[in-house]
């Protein structure tokens, strides 16, 4: 099978079967041998089907003859293809568009339906042509946003309430573009000098960015990661800019014991054993084994040596008590932060999946805090923007922890940059142009048992 948007509709509807969008494509892709643009292709349908696809549901529910009901969930899928191309693709011609869209119908058991697909598709070109949006959109804002940049209500109104209208609607535009490719160079085996050289030789464009002394940004397309140059020598991890900031904040030395207590895939746990030049002793601790295979792999070709793993739940891990100068704790959460990158993670959290996360953070966090030695440090960190996974974690931890409080970097701090008024971090993407991150510094005070 050589077709693209066959392709991307069989990962589609395993994604409506509750698969993830990465895991649907990846399986698809393995199965057959496409180009690299026809790959490219594929991925950015799956993706992009799944990213707008409230969008397109509204499109189609404004544009059909037939309503919703009459409508197989299968025929719907080919719809959104169809309607993300004439839309979002604009290097397809409107006319491969139908053409394809209709064919896919038709090959797909709908050919008794080929003119009512062909007739939507060509109703919505007629209406962009006469300069007349397609989409129709409501006045109140959260259903506008929310339909025009395709997120669920929730999300719309947790971002407005922090932000006001006008920020919010930046930050839906910036977690609907293409996310980016940052590395974390390893200073313990190149430079990031001879790291430029290596991606210039080959023809690869990339970037320094501020106040991140590790950090390169990729530029345009690079083909396969562990293909670019540098990469079986272990001089480089991909890791956002925004998660290396993470590490900074903890600012571990050499010599230190440092517990990660949520560590797999491991890009900070490397990050940590870097930055104290791989002398001292790094636990990484998860209770998934196979993430933390992950880890045990990019240790090893980063050639990092200081770290111990530890399998297990960082909510019963009593050996490690009074035994950290720093614990890092990037907890589970609803990756708000991260939603250019996932493309279906807007549509599987909910206000309720929310509410469990701030349980378990609040356990963690409640836990982890008894690992620091008096005068240790903690960092907790998360990927998400949802201040009850945030800043309300961190008062309510203060509130019953008065040993502890917040450390927050120094005015000569480059990382200065990020921080509020309360001393924690916070990165907007729209603004810093780096996944959403929240982190902060705490330090134990005394040891009140």
């Amino acid at each position: 099978m050589t077709n693209p948007r066959q392709i991307a509709l069989i990962a589609l509807k395993d994604v409506h079967k509750g698969a993830y969008a990465d895991v649907a494509l990846d399986r698809v892709l393995q199965k057959v041998n496409l180009s690299g643009v026809d790959r490219r292709l594929v991925t950015d349908l799956v993706y992009g089907s799944v990213r707008r696809q409230r969008t397109l549901d509204s499109l189609i529910d404004q544009l059909a003859t037939k309503k919703s009901h009459q409508q197989p969930s299968e025929l719907r899928t080919i719809l959104h293809l169809g309607l993300y191309q004439l839309r979002y693709q604009e290097r397809i011609p409107a006319s491969a568009a139908v053409n394809t869209t209709v064919e896919l119908a038709k090959e797909n058991g709908f050919a008794g339906l080929t003119g009512f697909v062909n007739g939507l598709l060509r109703q919505y070109i007629r209406l962009a042509e006469a300069s007349l949006d397609p989409l129709q959109l409501p006045e109140n804002p959260v259903e506008r946003l929310g339909i025009l940049h395709s997120f669920p209500n929730w999300i719309v109104e947790v971002w407005l309430e922090q932000l006001g209208l006008g920020e919010t609607e930046k930050l839906c535009e910036w977690m609907n573009q293409t996310p980016t490719i940052d590395l974390r160079i390893n200073p313990l085996r190149t430079s990031i000098e001879e790291v430029e050289t290596a991606l210039q030789a080959e023809g690869i464009l990339a970037r320094r960015i501020p106040h991140l002394p590790q950090a390169l940004r990729l530029i345009g397309n690079t083909g396969a990661i562990q293909n670019l140059p540098g990469f079986s020598q272990g001089w480089w991890v991909v890791q956002d800019a925004s998660a290396q900031l993470v590490s900074h904040l903890l600012d571990p030395q050499p010599g230190e014991v440092i517990i990660d207590a949520c560590a797999a895939p491991g890009g900070k746990t490397t990050h940590i054993a870097e930055l104290i030049k791989d002398q001292g002793k790094v636990w990484a601790s998860d209770r998934t084994p196979s993430r933390l295979r992950k880890l045990k792999e990019n240790a090893q070709r980063l050639n990092l040596h200081s770290i111990q793993i530890c399998t297990g739940d960082s909510r019963n891990l009593p050996q490690f008590n009074h035994t950290a100068d720093r614990v890092l704790l990037d907890a589970p959460c609803s990756g708000l932060g991260t939603l250019h990158r996932h493309a279906d993670a807007r549509w599987r959290q909910t206000p309720a999946s929310v509410q469990q996360l701030s349980v378990l953070q609040q356990e963690l966090l409640a836990h982890t805090s008894k690992f620091v030695k008096d005068g240790g440090v903690l960092v907790y960190a998360t990927c998400t923007l949802h201040s009850a996974e945030n800043e309300d974690i961190v008062t309510e931890f203060l509130s019953q922890h008065s040993d502890w409080q917040i450390e927050p970097p120094g005015t000569d701090s480059p990382y200065f940059t990020y921080t509020t008024p309360q001393g924690w971090l916070k990165v907007w993407p729209q603004n810093q142009d780096m996944d959403g991150f929240f982190m902060v510094r705490l330090r134990k005070t005394n040891d009140s048992g």
